[in-house]
């Protein structure tokens, strides 16, 4: 009999322990409405840990990210799984006319059941349109799927985010604050004193302010639970064209240009002969033709360069080179100003001659004096030019006088005005004196 009261009063005793602890842990009303609101967007992440057991060799991998295309299917394997995942791609997608289709992908999450969360466009010279959709997960492979097909996709990423843990940590802590907040109410209303409510209402106030924080994280991780996030990014499928140029030298004009590419960064004497590379590379993604170089201090242009490989005039697919070359004398150290430009083609085989390419490249060559006696050519060159030297300040020499030659002129004049001037007083002044003395003094002095 007393091994029976025993064992009926534990029973009891655990029956009411339960009962307490379901009733401290079960959810509330309030608790119910915590999913009814979408909270906005938030910059917090959390990454959970891996999946448990079996799901976590499944699912570990792709839990904290997934990019890229290659692994999509692994992605979307986990929606099968019972878990809480956030889903989110962005891609980007070159088209003809962004605007035009900017409202096709609009219509296509639209089909879907999914809407156009956020909008940024650019207009010209570079059209850009950034679009920002919300779909629900099982239609995130298939909006993937059509949003690709609007254009040519250039790049995609991929992620999926296990949250699971998160969520679960979430609603005990709600639970947990929930019960805390209901305990300090009814403290409150048994409360005796000012004191002791003033208190009281202070740690209820803390306690509600954190429940609602833990309430709007809950949300928000739910909304992105529920709607996956895809950005796509719309760029003008003709792009921007560019061509690279690369210059290089070596001595001698025995091959032809057969040995380019050259070097860089090597000296040559007084008329020594030199073949100069030019070797110029699609570096956009639209084909080039008509491929023109030129260069005012070599004095070339493309007729006058050797097509060492490829054809200038034919069209030069992205990443693809020509070389070209030229044989120069060197008589002098200079550094070249080469220009290289290509017109592009769109993809119908129209040449665009407005979108020209261009690029321009230098060259430094070093030439020297290889030294020794001079010759006779050397000698009459050096005396000719100490003749122009001479010749050179004759001429600054006249011009910087001949300004002056009116003043020397005058200078002369005045000169010969004072001679003739004193010549004159002085004849007067004989006679005036001859005049004025007796007649035999006059005699005497004639």
């Amino acid at each position: 009999m007393l091994a029976f009261v025993l064992v009926v009063a534990g029973c009891s005793g655990g029956d009411e322990g339960d009962s307490g602890l379901a009733e401290a842990t079960a959810p509330t009303e309030e608790d119910a409405t915590r999913g009814d609101a979408v909270g906005g967007p938030t910059d917090e992440t959390a990454v959970a840990p891996g999946l448990e057991g079996a799901d976590a060799d499944d699912g570990g991998g792709f839990a904290a990210e997934a990019g890229g295309s290659g692994n999509l299917q692994a992605v979307l394997a986990v929606q099968n799984v019972d878990r809480d995942i956030i889903f989110a791609a962005d891609m980007t997608v070159a088209v003809t006319d962004v605007a035009a289709a900017s409202v096709e992908a609009a219509g296509v999450i639209e089909a879907l059941g999914g809407f156009l969360f956020g909008q940024q466009s650019v207009g010209l010279p570079e059209p850009r349109s950034l679009l920002v959709f919300k779909v629900a997960p099982g239609d995130f492979d298939e909006a993937l799927t059509r949003l690709g097909a609007i254009g040519e996709v250039r790049s995609q990423n991929v992620s999926a985010e296990d949250v699971t843990e998160r969520v679960v940590d979430l609603e005990s802590r709600i639970t947990t604050a929930t019960a805390s907040v209901r305990r300090l109410r009814g403290l409150i209303a048994e409360a005796a004193n000012v004191s002791a409510v003033v208190e009281l209402e202070t740690q209820l106030l803390q306690r509600e302010t954190e429940l609602e924080l833990l309430r709007g994280q809950l949300r928000t991780v739910s909304d992105q639970v529920d709607l996956a996030t895809i950005v796509v990014t719309l760029t003008e499928a003709v792009s921007r064209p560019e061509l690279a140029l690369t210059m290089t030298a070596y001595p001698g004009h025995a091959d032809a240009g057969q040995s380019c590419p050259g070097e860089v960064g090597f000296q040559l004497d007084e008329g020594d002969e030199a073949t100069v590379c030019f070797e110029v590379t699609n570096t956009g993604d639209m084909p080039l033709t008509d491929i023109e170089i030129t260069d005012p201090v070599l004095e070339l242009d493309t007729a006058d360069l050797i097509v060492v490989f490829g054809d200038p005039t034919a069209t030069i697919e992205p990443g693809q080179s020509i070389i070209l070359a030229a044989e120069i004398i060197s008589e002098r150290s200079l550094r070249t100003q080469t220009r290289a430009t290509a017109s592009p083609v769109n993809p119908g085989g129209e040449v665009l001659e407005s979108r020209r390419a261009a690029t321009t490249t230098t060259l430094f060559l070093e030439v020297v004096d290889p030294g020794g006696l001079p010759g006779f050519g050397d000698a009459l060159e050096s005396s000719l030019d100490a003749l122009r030297t001479v010749w050179g300040v004759v001429v600054v020499v006249a011009g910087a006088v001949v300004p002056f030659l009116w003043l020397a002129l005058l200078a002369g004049l005045f000169l010969w005005w004072r001679r003739r001037r004193g010549a004159a007083t002085t004849s007067a002044t004989t006679s005036a004196t001859t005049s004025a003395l007796p007649s035999d003094t006059a005699d005497v002095a004639g």
